[in-house]
């Protein structure tokens, strides 16, 4: 019965994490955006959204981070998971990467934070699907204990977003043209 709490707990942490990796980079662009703003409209928004990263980043999204790694931990060790099992090996990669995506994330915000802007707000749009990616991935192969289901997975998700990109391409030349 214990396991079935600690799974549930680390479920809601893993939605709680990805909420927060969903959320912050939408505050980058706004706050890449912000920074075409006149001078005292920039400052406010500017103050405002370091506000909303930071309180989001370490209230949210570093204490779901490691809530979910660590539970995550203990279920694999108390079920004796196989690590060589390949839709596990590939479920820690893609887990590795979504590690890696959330580090790069506190590094952008560290960045924006001096003022140090390194994407424009439609390259952070496209940042903002990584996570994305990831998800689907990772769902798949817990799911489906198999990789062709990942492949399958992923095909689907690639081919939704070249759809959501034609169509932010598309509302984004409509607007200019209404502009």
């Amino acid at each position: 019965m214990l396991y079935f709490y600690l799974k549930a707990v680390h479920i809601i942490f893993i939605v709680t994490w990805f909420a927060a990796l969903f959320y912050m980079p939408r505050l980058f662009v706004y706050d890449i955006e912000a920074r075409q703003k006149p001078q005292v409209e920039r400052d406010i928004l500017l103050a405002q959204f370091r506000i909303m990263q930071k309180r989001l980043w370490f209230g949210i999204a570093w204490p779901s981070f490691v809530l979910t790694m660590l539970l995550g931990t203990v279920l694999a060790i108390t079920m004796n998971l196989d690590f060589s099992v390949d839709w596990f090996l590939y479920k820690i990669i893609l887990v590795a990467g979504l590690v890696a995506y959330h580090f790069a994330c506190h590094a952008i915000m560290n960045q924006l934070a001096k003022d140090v802007v390194k994407f424009s707000s439609q390259g952070m749009r496209m940042w903002n699907e990584i996570a994305t990616i990831f998800l689907f991935g990772i769902v798949f192969l817990v799911v489906f204990k198999s990789t062709i289901s990942l492949l399958y997975g992923l095909g689907g998700l690639v081919a939704l977003i070249v759809v959501l990109m034609l169509a932010i391409n598309i509302y984004k030349k409509l607007r200019k043209s209404k502009g």
